[in-house]
């Protein structure tokens, strides 16, 4: 695929994105998007300067960690928004503008799995550690892994269709199994999730303070 067909192809990802963006949420407030751009810089710098290379071509890193801290804070879509824009914005820096394509989709998908186990199915920012400390860390924690383990299928499928379709490469779908197989997106998403857990538990109160996040309804 041309690199003029790849941009134009990322440019309709984008304009998708935002428009189920704002067909979910129609504004965002001037703290919900300096909090998203924020995340989306940490995503970028997580990514760009402590990343692991392995010989195989694959990586570890930690700015899937932002995607999911941002739904948790706030919701799904701001938390895909603020990993889509940082991770994507990296593989364009980096001259990969065919892997932005699928890294923005793939962070877009982290984000409103997070968000919608969180929010729809937890009611996460009601909940706090008086209602029992066991129960609170058990849904803060299997809200971010959601998304996260999500990540472990999709990125290898997803990036199965990039690899054919967009690279035009001879690639198998036994080549993706063999990915989710080799473990390093299950290991990159555990190790997420645990620095997920530790920076809401930090975040959240002093963020609830300062009046960054909406105010739980108490029922």
């Amino acid at each position: 695929m041309s690199q003029s067909a790849i941009w134009l192809l990322l440019f309709a990802v984008v304009a998708a994105v935002l428009f189920v963006s704002a067909m979910y949420k129609r504004s965002f407030t001037v703290r919900e998007m300096t909090m998203i751009g924020i995340m989306a810089a940490l995503s970028y710098v997580a990514y760009s300067f402590f990343r692991i290379r392995l010989p195989s071509g694959s990586s570890f890193h930690l700015g899937n960690t932002f995607t999911a801290l941002t739904a948790l804070l706030l919701d799904g879509v701001s938390g895909g928004l603020a990993g889509a824009i940082g991770l994507a914005l990296a593989d364009i820096l980096a001259g990969d503008a065919g892997y932005a394509v699928t890294t923005f989709i793939l962070k877009f998908i982290i984000g409103v799995v997070c968000g919608a186990v969180a929010h729809k199915g937890f009611g996460l920012a009601n909940c706090s550690p008086a209602q029992g400390r066991g129960v609170y860390l058990a849904k803060v924690t299997a809200s971010a892994a959601s998304g996260l383990m999500v990540n472990v299928i999709t990125d290898p499928l997803i990036g199965y269709f990039r690899n054919v379709y967009i690279f035009g490469q001879d690639y198998t779908l036994a080549q993706a199994v063999s990915k989710i197989a080799g473990g390093v997106t299950f290991v990159n998403s555990v190790l997420s999730t645990v620095c997920v857990v530790v920076l809401y538990l930090a975040l959240q109160p002093a963020l609830q303070r300062a009046g960054f996040l909406k105010k739980p309804q108490h029922r």
